[in-house]
């Protein structure tokens, strides 16, 4: 039994060692963010590997860890989103004079809160797994403090997010004082059970509020477009994709289920799904700050989401799994670009900024060009796929309606995406982009860029996996 329930948390255990060996380097040696990069990819790597191997473990510890593959695919993803992260950081924060070990270690221990929240099979974990990754995005979100902007996203982050946790953590009280359990197993059973009080429903509500804030969905979204812009540009990037990842896989693990007053909480969920579809793309459009508009893209894009969760069937839960892991890449890549090419004083983040774009760094644009055809969900791009599973899986659970505002805002979204484009490629910029980026930024940008057309070409090749996880 120890030997089972050590191998279901052995990628999580791998990531402790690496973030205790980082902690020693930073209080330990001198000039260290050499030795503590390397340490941290490698170790990333290794938890990859353990990952992999691990793959499909069982519940254990009491039913505290969730059996099956769901938490081993969301710790992949997670790993792979804090990889490129690191790697595109690197020079990003030496062009900012922050280039300190302390960073990476940052983003380890808010990767680790991540893959306690897939991993969880109680309300008791879940709600650890979001402190641990939400008091490191905190810090994150100002680690540039020489920035009035950063400062003012970190205090904004903080409080809003304090304030979001109290419902989270009420929510489960009273779903636990009205099923005597935590077990999130042992309450998806009680969903059919029509003589549930009302004080679930209530605390069921609360969970709803905690766990939309976290994937920034409406009209729990306010914090956002100011974090995202004072953040540091690749970290905006990690909340987006990382962030939005782990609250989503509690989102499943909580709310993908059939209930008995199902069409409360399916239309619920419907109508949270819609005003983030219409409200993130409206107002997207109106953007010039590249930043923002990529912020309101964020709550538009948890709105495609929440389509599928809406529609509690088995394809809407592939559909959000595969969004999820395509997202990562369109949003990584988009953001690595803009930290690539920003400059101080918030330089180089506006849409005039990269007009001419194409003549001056063709390859970037070219990068920068893939990564919005696919949010926009053009084909053969992998985000044409994302948005038909669960817009298809809206269908399917008679949420035609739901299904009909997805397809009208994705075409507003189609306008600002391609607005980038088009300056980019036929309009004329005085603007010069300085500086040359790294070999290992361009190849994490065109490894994410590359995998966007694969997986929208030969989709079965992760689809085979993700269908069985449920």
């Amino acid at each position: 039994m120890f030997s089972v329930n050590i191998l279901s948390i052995a990628p999580i255990l791998c990531l402790v060692g690496v973030s205790l060996i980082a902690l020693a380097i930073e209080a330990l040696v001198r000039n260290n963010e050499r030795i503590s990069f390397w340490v941290v990819v490698l170790g990333i790597l290794f938890s990859i590997v353990i990952s992999v191997v691990t793959f499909g473990r069982e519940e254990s510890f009491g039913g505290m860890v969730s059996g099956g593959g769901y938490g081993s695919f969301f710790g992949i993803l997670f790993l792979i989103s804090a990889l490129l992260t690191i790697v595109l950081s690197r020079e990003y924060l030496r062009k900012c004079h922050r280039a300190l070990g302390e960073f990476y270690l940052l983003v380890l221990f808010a990767t680790l809160g991540m893959m306690i929240i897939a991993s969880a099979g109680d309300l008791i974990m879940v709600f650890l797994g979001i402190e641990l990754m939400s008091v490191c995005l905190y810090v994150l979100a100002g680690y540039l403090r020489q920035h009035m902007k950063a400062n003012e996203s970190s205090l904004k982050y903080f409080l809003l997010g304090a304030f979001a946790t109290g419902f989270l953590l009420y929510g489960i009280a009273l779903v636990y004082g009205s099923t005597g359990s935590t077990n999130i197993g042992v309450i998806a059973g009680k969903y059919t059970d029509p003589n549930l009080p009302y004080i679930f429903w209530i605390g069921l509500g609360f969970l709803l509020v905690g766990l939309a804030f976290k994937v920034a969905a409406v009209p729990f979204h306010m914090w956002v477009p100011d974090v995202y812009e004072g953040a540091p540009t690749t970290i905006s990037g990690f909340m987006s994709t990382g962030g939005k990842a782990a609250a989503f896989s509690a989102f499943v693990l909580v709310f993908a289920h059939q209930f008995v007053h199902g069409q409360s909480v399916k239309v619920a969920l419907a109508v949270v799904a819609a005003a983030s579809m219409i409200l993130g793309n409206v107002i997207a459009m109106s953007q010039t700050n590249i930043k923002r508009m990529l912020a309101y893209s964020s709550i538009a894009h948890a709105g495609y989401m929440l389509a599928g969760l809406a529609a509690a069937n088995q394809l809407g839960r592939i559909g959000i799994l595969f969004y999820l892991t395509v997202y990562m890449f369109m949003n990584i890549g988009a953001f690595g670009v803009l930290s690539l090419l920003e400059e101080d004083q918030d330089r180089n983040l506006t849409l005039g900024d990269y007009a001419g774009l194409g003549s001056k760094r063709p390859y970037m644009a070219a990068l920068m060009a893939i990564y919005m055809f696919s949010l926009s969900g053009l084909p053969p791009f992998a985000g044409f796929l994302g948005k038909y599973f669960v817009f298809a899986a809206a269908v399917k659970a008679d949420l035609t309606w739901l299904a009909i505002v997805g397809v009208l805002t994705s075409i507003i979204g189609v306008y600002y995406y391609l607005r980038l484009v088009v300056l980019m490629y036929f309009e004329d910029g005085t603007k010069e982009m300085l500086g040359k980026p790294s070999i290992a930024s361009m190849a994490v940008l065109t490894l994410a860029a590359a995998a966007l057309l694969h997986f929208g070409i030969f989709p079965s090749s992760i689809l085979s996996f993700i269908d069985k996880l449920f």
